[in-house]
């Protein structure tokens, strides 16, 4: 009977090295990477770097064209302050300011160096019966894209008044801002009541 024996290898198998086997010793299996396979894998890694560099400069773009909301910006529109009269010893400052920003600002602080004393932010409320109580406030709100226009009947400024002021005097003031930080300022001298001219 032809063939091999059962027991003995087959001669085409005797001694040679299998598919698997066909690196040299000591790096069986081993598959080192090809140009194609290095340059598949710098471009998968650079698709999501170029998407996120895409998405930030989307986001800046965004913000910059005024799309997103931007910071506070408070400007002074105008500034009065109350002719003292009779024997008062306390008169009130009232500012207009306006914020085309896009979040509300805080008005926190007013100094003036032309008074003794430290002016105080106050709030006038209906307290019935025709009357109005006041009470000092730590600051006072001017809202996003709106104004906020001091009156005696809201808030004000109460600061200690000089005898020697006279109508359309100019009397310096700081007003500071918890974001839009300070403002330097004027507030004309006007009879009580009255508006600037």
């Amino acid at each position: 009977m032809s063939g091999t024996r059962p027991g003995r290898p087959h001669p085409a198998h005797h001694g040679r090295p299998g598919r698997a086997d066909t690196g040299r010793q000591g790096h069986v299996g081993v598959r080192w990477p090809t140009r194609r396979r290095v340059a598949d894998a710098l471009r998968a890694a650079f698709a999501p770097l170029a998407a996120c560099v895409l998405a930030l400069g989307g986001l800046v773009g965004w913000v910059g064209g005024g799309w997103a909301g931007s910071p506070a910006r408070v400007a002074v529109v105008s500034g009065r302050v109350f002719l003292p009269y009779g024997g008062t010893t306390q008169t009130a400052a009232f500012f207009d300011l306006a914020n085309p920003g896009g979040a509300d600002d805080r008005l926190v602080q007013v100094t003036s160096p032309a008074v003794d004393g430290t002016p105080a932010l106050s709030r006038h409320r209906a307290a019935g019966a025709g009357t109005a109580a006041k009470a000092e406030v730590d600051t006072a709100t001017v809202p996003a894209g709106g104004t906020l226009s001091m009156s005696p009947h809201g808030v004000d400024v109460t600061l200690p008044a000089r005898a020697e002021w006279r109508l359309g005097d100019r009397v310096p003031f700081t007003l500071r801002f918890e974001r839009s930080g300070t403002i330097e300022t004027v507030a004309v001298v006007v009879r009580p009541g009255g508006r600037l001219p």
